[in-house]
């Protein structure tokens, strides 16, 4: 059940906000300070916000949103994406927006760890989830730990 409130991390980057329910995120901050596969940063009752950092050779996997758009914006290392047939290389500073229902993977293809935010709209993860690596990623999914929250 939701609450009126959003989720509150105590996050080295975030910052609450003067308005009410604000939230701020210094994300050059929170990516340097966040080695983890997946970190649920925020969740609100439409949409959530979440880091990822991939490491050299590694990806997030393909998969199907089917009810929920993704948005992903690339803070640093180089990428492979697909999303349907179509395949690009993409970087630092650039964007790329998946459909609900769109076939997609991101595969590392630099160097260096590859580091991402993205927006599910609606949330696709649970609520302040953490997960280390892809593997233990994948096992909570399967396991159903890693369900969103869903409006009452």
């Amino acid at each position: 059940m939701w609450s009126d409130a959003p989720s509150r991390r105590e996050w080295p980057g975030a910052h609450r906000g003067k308005a009410p329910g604000m939230e701020h995120f210094t994300i050059a901050t929170v990516a340097q300070q966040s080695p983890d596969f997946r970190r649920v940063l925020w969740t609100g009752r439409y949409s959530q916000l979440v880091i990822m950092t991939i490491p050299p050779g590694g990806e997030i996997g393909e998969e199907v949103h089917e009810d929920t758009d993704q948005i992903l914006t690339f803070v640093s290392g180089v990428a492979e994406a697909t999303v349907g047939d179509e395949k690009r290389k993409v970087s630092q500073g650039e964007l790329v927006v998946v459909p609900a229902g769109t076939r997609h993977n991101f595969v590392n293809a630099g160097p260096n760890p590859l580091v991402l935010y993205t927006v599910y709209a609606p949330p696709e993860h649970a609520d302040q989830a953490v997960h280390h690596t892809k593997e233990e990623a994948d096992a909570a999914e399967e396991s159903g730990r890693d369900e969103p929250p869903r409006s009452s």
